[in-house]
Order: structure tokens, then sequence, then C-alpha cells
């Protein structure tokens, strides 16, 4: 399935996004992930059928059947709702209608997550046929669609209904970014939570203070907390991943990232260049193309620049984790490279 087109976000009157527009990516601004084909949903299918999305007059302000991190967006509420609240935490905007059947099998997942991430982003539902005029706008153009606004600028997401897990990588590469342009805010549980939210401890970012020095963009401070906590406890997988996210934003740093990706493409020998381009596409949200560079330049290397590449391609695993599905497929990607 094609890419979403880049949306137009209106204004309203409320907000001026007149500067807003499609535009390169640079390291650390919000990427516009790669395009994603949803598999054809079988009759039968272990998605199934939830749920049609619920609401009301009250729905914006309750959130939908109980789920504090959900919100009803119309015309009238759009400004507030989305562009405002995008200033400190990522609004994630699912386009539905009530005749959609992919609509019904993607909306359970959506609210699962909104749940489960506890107000990391707002989930905010549009009835595109209660609010055709916005949905043309904004230019919608099939439905279910999924777009983001982050600091009131928006991020296609994706289109039709696809699996849990890969929502869930869309939202958390969606959260990685938004945490390096500062937002990385906790949006307010809308009406009354759930028992098992409205019970439960406020969760705790790890290591909050150095992840608070990143965003803010004191990146020696944090280099310098997130070593702190290495030296005390080596086996912190928490702090190694902020560390080399810490220094991964170090090296791009007032780097512009189309002379950066240029000069690798041209000199590929340049292994220096090789790896600052790699730095520049993980950065930029696009960590499976930096990920076969260096692989890559692996299989045509060795000795003691093999080793050098190696090294920097573990660093940028840190990065997301390594759990993350595109660290596992790289890291088999590199054995094969290696051995």
């Amino acid at each position: 399935m094609a890419q979403p087109p880049s949306p137009r976000i209106p204004t309203h009157g409320a907000v001026d996004l007149s500067a807003l527009k499609a535009r390169p990516t640079r390291p650390g601004e919000i990427p516009e992930p790669p395009a994603r084909s949803a598999p054809p949903l079988a009759a039968g299918s272990a998605l199934g059928v939830g749920p049609e999305h619920t609401g009301g007059a009250d729905a914006g302000a309750a959130g939908h059947g109980g789920n504090p991190w959900v919100v009803e967006v119309t015309e009238e509420n759009f400004g507030t709702e989305v562009m405002t609240t995008s200033m400190t935490v990522p609004v994630v905007i699912d386009f539905w209608a009530g005749w959609c059947q992919p609509c019904k099998q993607l909306a359970p997942i959506m609210e699962k997550l909104a749940l489960e991430y506890e107000g990391r982003f707002l989930l905010a539902t549009i009835d595109t046929d209660a609010n055709q005029r916005l949905a043309q706008e904004i230019g919608i153009q099939s439905l279910p669609t999924i777009l983001a606004v982050v600091g009131q600028q928006p991020v296609p997401l994706f289109q039709g209904a696809l699996p849990e897990a890969q929502v869930r990588q869309y939202i958390e590469e969606l959260l990685r970014v938004a945490a390096m342009n500062g937002v990385a805010g906790r949006a307010a549980p809308r009406g009354s939570a759930p028992a098992a939210a409205a019970t439960s401890a406020e969760p705790v970012v790890p290591h909050a203070d150095a992840y608070e020095a990143m965003v803010a963009g004191n990146l020696d401070e944090a280099e310098a907390k997130y070593a702190a906590v290495l030296a005390d406890r080596p086996a912190d997988r928490d702090a190694a991943e902020g560390l080399a996210r810490v220094q991964l934003l170090q090296r791009v740093q007032g780097v512009d990232p189309d002379v950066a990706l240029k000069t690798a493409n041209e000199r590929p020998a340049d292994l220096a260049a090789v790896r600052l381009a790699a730095d520049v596409e993980v950065a930029s949200g696009i960590p499976e193309a930096g990920f076969t560079r260096l692989v890559e330049a692996i299989r045509v290397s060795g000795g003691d620049d093999r080793d050098a590449l190696r090294e920097h391609l573990l660093s940028l695993f840190a990065v997301l984790g390594a759990d993350d599905p595109r660290v596992i497929t790289a890291r088999r990607a590199l054995a094969s490279a290696l051995f």
C-alpha cells in the first residue's frame, strides 16, 4: 500500500501552520517512516473484528469506553486537542468511519496501545463521516489512515489495518524521535481511568535526570549521567541504551544530512563517511538503511577496518535496543557478512 500523502493540517483560525510542509528529514527531526504494505486480511483473521469506535457528546472528555488516553476529535476541538497538545505530547490520529471494516479491526489495537503507553501519546479519533470537511482539508484518501502530529508538524504513519506488532513498531519509532525533538511529555488521563490504571503508580522513566538532560539538548550532561550509572551497574540496559542515543546525537550534531549521505554514496571506501552516513540514517528514523550500509561495508572490509565498522554497528544496535525486530534482522545480516 502506498504511503499516505503528506497531510495538510488545517489551522481553523487557532494555530498558524503556514510554515508546515513536507521537507527532507534531518538528524533528530521527525521522519516519515518507510512505506510498509498492509498484508491482506483474510476472513477469520486472527485480528478478528473489534468493536466499532464509540463515543458521543462527552467522548472527548472521558475517552472511548473509559480509555483515559483516547479523545474524540471534531473540527471544533481540533486546535486544542491535537495542535496544542502536540507541543508537549505526540498525538496519533485515527481516521475512521462506521462502515469501514478494516477500521473496526484496527481500532482495538490502537486503543490497547494507548492504554498500555499510559499517556506517552494521545490517541485522537476522527469520524470522517461526521467531519468530512476536516478529512478533506487534511487530505485523507482511504480508511483507516493513521498519522501523528508532533510539535504541530504532521507525520504520516500508515494506512490499513496492520498487525499489532507492526503498529507498535511505528509507535516506538514515533516516540523515540519525538523525544529527540523535546516532545516527551505525558498526556493527562481523560475522565476516570480504569481501575488498573487508576491504582497503578505513575510510570517511572529510567534514569529520568539523564533522560531529561538529553531531551533538553544538554548532551554532555546526559552522557555523564548515563556513564555514571553504567560505572556502578555495567549491566543496566536502560542506561546503556540511553548512553548510545546520546552519543549518536553528539555525532550528528551540526551535520548536514544531505552532504553526509552524498559523500558516503560517492566515496564508499571512505569508512569515516560511511559511519557518519549510517549515524544520520539512524538518527533520522530510517535505521534499516544505516544498518544495511554498515553491513555492506563490513562485507568488503577486513582487519582493523572491519572491527571498527562492527563496533560502530553494535553501538547503533544499542540505540534501538536488542529486542527491536530491525536489530534482530540486522544481526543476522551481520553474522552472514562476518562468517
